[in-house]
């Protein structure tokens, strides 16, 4: 820089200028580097925990209660997927020191699938397992797809104000017909074969097509209905009311013999298996289980609408 130039104080001020935004650029790129930096050892942290089970349940060397816990809608990609609950299941069972199981519910229900192969999975390991009794404790909710695994068990305690039955089955729609119809909208819908659009909201609902989905339904009601009855066998009241899929409380689920004692999973591992150290063997995902069954359901949701689902709750 010459003093002797006319311009010198404005080359000046710009070459000052210049070197303050190198600066400013350098420290952001070296704060950059430092936040991801954080993130990825809060990441690498996250993992490390939840990734890690906290029992090993081979290591256990005490008399227990083990303890799988069904919380919430059961459905594949859920926390209460057959997947999970019978990965759980499996584990207490296989266990040597578990004096017992107690399969705690609380469940609107969900999946009939689902529900069905929790079902069998129960009968199967109570067979290879005669000596190991299984108990289902109700904790809020246990109704439809939920009580249909409960009745695998020997015996259903519930509280008081539990939520318990609801023995049917549902498909949800809507129709839409005549809103397209004020809106000037007009429809087109191409298909292969004939009834691939059955129960499509923004068409006139088919006589034929209504009544083949009722079929479907009364189906599976029917394989509802006899694996209550085959688990419960003489223990339920002459009432044609349990099967429509009403609900009660656990006090007059009791009285109907839906269930067969009030009471926790407390008072199910001291006074009834009388071993009151409760050890749980509920499945947990671990973080990049989570990620990717959600992200999985998330692709799922959005390929599935040709067809409304249905469910036991």
């Amino acid at each position: 820089m010459d003093p002797s130039k006319p311009d010198w104080e404005r080359q000046a001020l710009v070459e000052l200028a210049g070197a303050g935004l190198k600066e400013q650029r350098k420290a952001r790129r070296w704060g950059i580097f430092f936040k991801l930096l954080g993130f990825a050892y809060l990441f690498v942290v996250l993992v490390s925990v939840v990734g890690v089970k906290d029992v090993q349940f081979e290591s256990i060397s005490e008399p227990h209660t083990a303890l799988v816990d069904l919380n919430g809608v059961i459905a594949e990609g859920q926390s209460a997927s057959a997947d999970n609950v019978v990965a759980g299941l499996r584990d207490a069972f296989e266990s040597e020191m578990a004096a017992a199981v107690i399969l705690r519910i609380n469940s609107p229900g969900g999946s009939p699938v689902q529900s069905a192969y929790i079902n069998n999975e129960i009968t199967r390991l109570r067979t290879l397992y005669p000596s190991k009794p299984l108990y289902a404790v109700i904790s809020d909710v246990c109704a439809s797809g939920g009580y249909y695994v409960a009745v695998a068990a020997d015996k259903i305690y519930a509280n008081e104000s539990s939520i318990v039955g609801s023995i049917g089955v549902r498909m949800d729609g809507f129709g839409f017909v005549d809103t397209i119809k004020k809106l000037g909208v007009e429809r087109r819908l191409l298909t292969a074969g004939e009834h691939k659009a059955v129960l499509d909201p923004f068409s006139k609902e088919s006589d034929y097509e209504k009544a083949h989905v009722q079929n479907l339904l009364n189906e599976v009601h029917d394989e509802f209905i006899a694996a209550v009855k085959k688990g419960r066998a003489d223990k339920l009241v002459d009432d044609p009311k349990l099967f429509s899929g009403l609900f009660w409380t656990g006090e007059r689920a009791l009285t109907l013999g839906l269930v067969d004692e009030l009471g926790s999973a407390g008072y199910v591992a001291r006074e009834v298996i009388e071993v009151d150290n409760i050890i749980d063997y509920t499945y947990k995902e671990d973080f990049f289980q989570k990620f990717a069954n959600n992200l999985g359901s998330a692709i799922v949701n959005r390929l599935d609408t040709s067809m409304n689902g249905y469910s036991l709750k």
